[in-house]
């Protein structure tokens, strides 16, 4: 598969960790993405993609690409083959600027690109991209277009501050001194958190601990689940199990094998390292 990733400039900067431009023949047709403080945005230029948002539920397909705000649970991607995209991949709290509703109604909850940006917008959008010479072209694109539609977020400059204090801790700081240092109340930042990010201030401490965690760690080395659960800060081993089904659907000992099946069958692979095959 060909991926192409790029950073944006200002004002997007503070908001998203890079756009891309995917295409070719996925290395599984369907994938599990664990749950993780990453919102995400992707419009499709191919074949309809399906989306299983609740393991329980049956597969929707999503022709213009979807919007998907911080998921709680682990969600199930299944790629067209080939596949043509461009996406966003969100720091957490830099979704909502670019919403018409609260990013709590989409957690956990995919919308399609057109029930957040209209149809006619969503179009002539896709017929502009599939126009462009080069997936630079596409990206500067969509980078123009996510500017344009970038508005004032009310509490967004407490979420983005006390966000990034929860990230660069790996969630492992007390939320309550959050509070005390921004000089407001839980109840006020669990609402504006929620609103902004879809979670409260606890929930995505605890992603970000997870998964922080999990991408540390090594498959292909024997693993002491009890010390990796220990030196996270779990409280015990039962405690990160519970927590690991609940973010991946998976035990740990499955998501090691799941893991080692991607590294074995396509090392270096541009998808490797999150999503997870699920057929």
């Amino acid at each position: 598969m060909e991926y192409v990733s790029r950073v944006p400039g200002p004002p997007l900067d503070g908001l998203i960790n890079d756009l891309y431009y995917l295409e070719g023949a996925p290395p599984y047709a369907r994938f599990t993405l664990p749950a993780a403080p990453a919102p995400l945005l992707i419009v499709n230029l191919g074949a309809p993609f399906l989306i299983r948002a609740d393991t329980d539920g049956e597969a929707v397909d999503f022709a213009d690409g979807c919007a998907v705000a911080t998921p709680t649970r682990a969600w199930e991607f299944g790629y067209p083959t080939p596949t043509r995209s461009v996406g966003v991949h969100f720091r957490p709290w830099g979704l909502a600027p670019f919403l018409p509703i609260s990013a709590a109604k989409l957690c956990d909850r995919p919308a399609t690109v057109e029930q957040i940006w209209g149809g006619p917008a969503v179009a002539a959008l896709r017929d502009r991209l599939t126009s462009a010479g080069t997936p630079d072209e596409m990206l500067r694109l969509l980078e123009q277009e996510l500017v344009r539609r970038l508005r004032a977020i009310d509490g967004l400059d407490i979420v983005r501050q006390l966000g990034a204090a929860i990230l660069e801790t790996g969630g492992a700081g007390p939320i309550s001194d959050l509070g005390v240092a921004s000089r407001a109340s839980s109840t006020y930042l669990a609402k504006r958190f929620k609103e902004v990010i879809g979670v409260t201030p606890k929930r995505l401490a605890r992603s970000c601990r997870f998964t922080a965690t999990v991408l540390a760690l090594d498959v292909a080395r024997p693993i002491d689940w009890g010390d990796i659960a220990a030196r996270a800060g779990y409280f015990d081993q039962s405690h990160f199990v519970h927590e690991f089904r609940e973010f991946t659907g998976l035990t740990p000992t499955r998501y090691v094998e799941v893991r080692q099946r991607f590294l074995r069958e396509h090392p270096d692979h541009a998808l490797e390292g999150w999503p997870l095959p699920a057929d």
